[in-house]
């Protein structure tokens, strides 16, 4: 669990989400998730893992580096800068995309290189076999590009993550040493546009393809991102990559959605058999959020967002990565990732369990309880749109396989009926 005081403060100051990161951890911290140390035990316990700020070097990585020196030069976001920026300064902010959505804030530069830094040292911990679940609530910014912010994203340290493990060698019992493969899967109501076009292969093209990305959002007319990559991915499109997937789904999205393509999720998973699999929790497609778009819940029934988490940490057997995302009701934000803390930790919290007595508790009214549920919105995912995910994914599972060599795909449908 990747946490420090400057991290909680200063992504807390992110205009997007003023508040959000002190409240989700004071929230973890206050159930008592945070003290669950034993190392005598063979139960799951949790490591605070300390973080670095990410250097230059890190961060370049992936953004270019005339990025990187702009978004780390303290004097381009102090006060005085910033409000009488005019002319040739105007038009660098825009060319970085410092403005809009991605306004400029004088602890930009610490912002990056923390986020930065404390989802790849989540990352190092996979792969330094410290833990087996690592999470940073504070990343997961998926917009972000190589070269600027985009859609309150201004670090693209999901990239970044995935960069890192990938770097890794596998000894594979059957094939013997191999490179690691990474599925990046991301439940955000938005588009992962940022991650998806990093590794975006168009016509297939990668010989050894080490990183397959699957975006689960919803998009329409005009909804951010506009993106070519963003609707369902189609096998008999010149331009299909079976590495970079999409699967947006319409407005109203509830657990009963979710049952539907869920097995398609896990084919994916079983045709490309990652060792690392990164999961963007975005939870702006909770009922009761500001964008009021999907209906999905927190915890009620099967398919619900905590039986996919619980599913992808405790049954995949990958090493697993979770970082936070989109979520503008914040207590909702706070609830979501407290409880899915306590299913990596496999101790999960009942959804009845009361908030507990804390400066925050008066944001948790009315129920003053852990639940998420889902809304009374009418879920428009047909059964025929339904079906005809079925069928690509069942299509584009048979192709991942014949690149990778498997000989088939490994159903899932008797495990998740089990």
């Amino acid at each position: 669990y990747v946490v420090s005081n400057d991290l909680a403060k200063i992504s807390s100051l992110l205009p997007s989400n003023i508040n959000r990161s002190l409240l989700v951890h004071s929230l973890v911290k206050q159930y008592g998730l945070l003290n669950l140390v034993n190392l005598w035990s063979s139960e799951a316990f949790v490591r605070i893992i300390c973080l670095t700020p990410a250097t230059p070097e890190d961060l370049t990585t992936y953004h270019t580096r005339r990025y990187i020196e702009f978004v780390l030069n303290a004097q381009n976001f102090s006060r005085s800068s910033s409000a009488n920026s005019s002319g040739s300064q105007s038009d660098h902010y825009a060319e970085y995309g410092i403005e809009e959505d991605c306004p400029a804030f004088a602890s930009l530069p610490q912002y990056v290189r923390l986020v930065g830094g404390a989802t790849m040292a989540a990352a190092n911990a996979l792969v330094k076999d410290e833990v087996d679940i690592a999470i940073c609530w504070d990343g997961g910014r998926h917009h972000a590009q190589k070269s600027k912010a985009s859609g309150f994203c201004y670090v693209a340290d999901c990239v970044l993550a995935i960069l890192l493990l990938k770097k890794e060698r596998i000894i594979d019992a059957e094939a013997g040493p191999r490179k690691a493969r990474v599925m990046y899967l991301d439940l955000d109501l938005h588009f992962s546009d940022g991650v998806s076009q990093a590794f975006y292969s168009p016509g297939g093209a990668s010989n050894e393809p080490q990183v397959l990305t699957l975006s689960i959002h919803h998009t329409s007319l005009g909804f951010f991102p506009v993106s070519q990559l963003s609707s369902l991915s189609d096998c008999s499109h010149h331009s299909f990559d079976p590495f970079t997937l999409s699967l947006p789904l319409a407005r109203g999205a509830s657990d009963a959605t979710f049952a539907r393509i869920w097995e398609s999720v896990e084919s994916i998973k079983n045709a490309f058999r990652p060792d690392y699999v990164v999961v963007q929790c975005g939870v702006d497609g909770l009922a009761g959020d500001p964008y009021a778009v999907w209906n999905w819940s927190l915890g009620s029934s099967e398919r619900s967002l905590s039986w996919c988490l619980s599913r992808i940490s405790h049954v995949w057997q990958c090493k697993t990565l979770l970082v936070g995302g989109g979520g503008y009701n914040h207590p909702n934000a706070a609830r979501a990732w407290t409880h899915l803390t306590s299913l990596a930790l496999r101790k999960p919290l009942p959804m009845t369990a009361d908030i507990p007595d804390h400066p925050a508790f008066p944001l948790y009214a009315p129920s003053f309880t852990l639940d998420v549920p889902t809304g009374h919105s009418h879920d428009l995912n047909t059964d025929a749109y339904l079906s005809e995910v079925e069928t690509r994914f069942v299509e584009t599972a048979d192709i991942i396989c014949r690149v990778l060599g498997n000989d088939e795909v490994v159903s899932c449908r008797s495990e998740l009926n089990a």
